[in-house]
């Protein structure tokens, strides 16, 4: 296995072979980016041996299948192009295809030579190796054959670690084609935990002290192609109760002005008629949610009270001495290009007022930067409007759509078992960890 790592570092400086080969061609900007893309074939690894002895023996098998696949429509579309080059250069020099196919005689010296060869001695068989090498060996050369496999392969995949929230990890293979909905499905198989709507598939960034929740409509490769090799950040399995706390307490985000009693008190009718009325209307209603918070300013480390206001192209504020109508208001940000993520230890590390912060960044930067735009939130009440509101201002209806396919597969899941009466004790069951977002 000395050699894997060897073979890895040629692996990754042929990666644009197969794009080449198929007449593409990119701008410089593009290139780059895919070059930065390719170079990350694990996630949570030292390296791309270390991920792929973590796979088990049914992911590995897997994995080679999906290349092999991948690689034998390659080699068919690049056969016909050949084809259809070798036809159109005999076309031109006027040669004929049995002119093309007629063999040259065979000398003397090849005649002795393939005498010689077919006289020789077999090699001797190997000898059989004991039952715990032998599987080692045959692993280590499924490895040896996906590492040559990977650099051919038409769609990008990562060989990922996932952290339970009990501290122990599992070992996927995703690619490109692949939602967080569909990684969560994997894990759901793997740890036998239940479908709660709540679960949630997270990055955390240990330098930036962030965390966010994926969306389950988001192509997790995507996100993750962001992160540097040296990277510490992490995927995390766990259950965030404000992940769709938006959609089963709309009350607490569309009538946030009201009494704290009364959107107590709200019965489910309402909730309901509160959804319709602004997710299954013409146009989607974003919470007018609108308040002070404090921001910290560029470049300094200080943090000044401003009054901010949320629509659904983006975060307004109030300039100093203008008024909240719309003609005096400026734009903070606007949402297409950026994620919302909370903190941790904000007032420790930036003096921030409170813990209750959050940023806005695009997914691109990693670590501290001019580009990232820092606020702090009086209490938790506060930053959970602040933080589900923009997710809903950023993805509309789209986010709606998650939490009904995930309480479908929900409720599918239940009555399967249900009707299968599967016994009440599953194994590795990960120990559920409550995290507000």
């Amino acid at each position: 296995m000395d050699d894997i790592d060897s073979m890895f570092t040629d692996l990754l400086g042929e990666m644009d072979l197969l794009t080449q080969s198929l007449g593409y061609k990119m701008e410089p900007s593009e290139m780059s980016s895919s070059s930065q893309r390719e170079n990350n074939f694990s996630i949570g690894f030292t390296d791309l041996n270390e991920s792929l002895n973590e796979l088990e023996d049914h992911d590995l098998d897997a994995l080679m299948a999906d290349l092999g696949s991948d690689l034998a429509e390659t080699e068919e579309r690049l056969n016909a192009t050949k084809t259809g080059h070798v036809h159109t250069q005999q076309h031109k020099s006027g040669y004929s295809t049995q002119q093309q196919n007629v063999r040259a005689p065979i000398s003397l010296s090849q005649m002795s030579s393939l005498a010689s060869s077919s006289s020789s001695l077999p090699p001797e068989p190997p000898k059989p190796l004991p039952p715990g090498e032998a599987e080692a060996q045959a692993k280590t050369d499924k490895i040896k054959l996906a590492l040559e496999k990977l650099k051919e392969a038409k769609v990008k995949k990562l060989v990922v670690k996932v952290m339970m929230s009990d501290g122990s990890s599992k070992t996927l293979m995703v690619d490109e084609r692949q939602t967080v909905r569909d990684v969560m499905d994997n894990l759901f198989e793997k740890t036998h935990c239940d479908y709660s709507t709540d679960w949630s598939l997270c990055e955390t960034n240990p330098e930036l002290q962030t965390e966010r929740g994926f969306e389950d409509h988001e192509y997790l490769v995507e996100p993750l192609s962001a992160w540097t090799r040296d990277s510490k950040n992490q995927i995390i399995f766990l259950l965030r109760p404000n992940k769709y706390l938006f959609f089963k307490e709309p009350q607490i985000f569309y009538l946030w002005k009201k009494d704290q009693k009364c959107i107590n008190e709200i019965k489910e009718r309402h909730k309901e008629l509160l959804l319709k009325e602004n997710f299954d209307g013409p146009s989607l209603i974003v919470p007018d949610l609108e308040g002070l918070l404090y921001l910290r300013e560029d470049g300094k480390k200080s943090w000044k009270r401003r009054y901010f206001l949320l629509r659904a192209s983006g975060i307004y504020y109030v300039p100093k001495g203008k008024t909240k109508t719309s003609r005096d208001l400026a734009c903070f940000i606007q949402l297409d290009k950026v994620n919302i993520y909370t903190t941790t230890d904000y007032k420790q590390k930036y003096k921030a007022p409170t813990d209750f912060c959050f940023i806005l960044k695009h997914p691109q930067i990693q670590k501290e930067s001019q580009y990232i735009r820092f606020l702090c939130c009086d209490d938790e009440l506060t930053l959970s409007l602040w933080v589900n509101s923009i997710r809903i201002a950023k993805y509309g209806s789209t986010l709606y759509k998650n939490y009904q396919m995930a309480v479908r597969r929900a409720s599918t899941i239940s009555s399967t078992l249900h009707l299968t009466s599967l016994p009440a004790s599953s194994p590795s069951t990960p120990t559920p960890t409550v995290r507000a977002q």
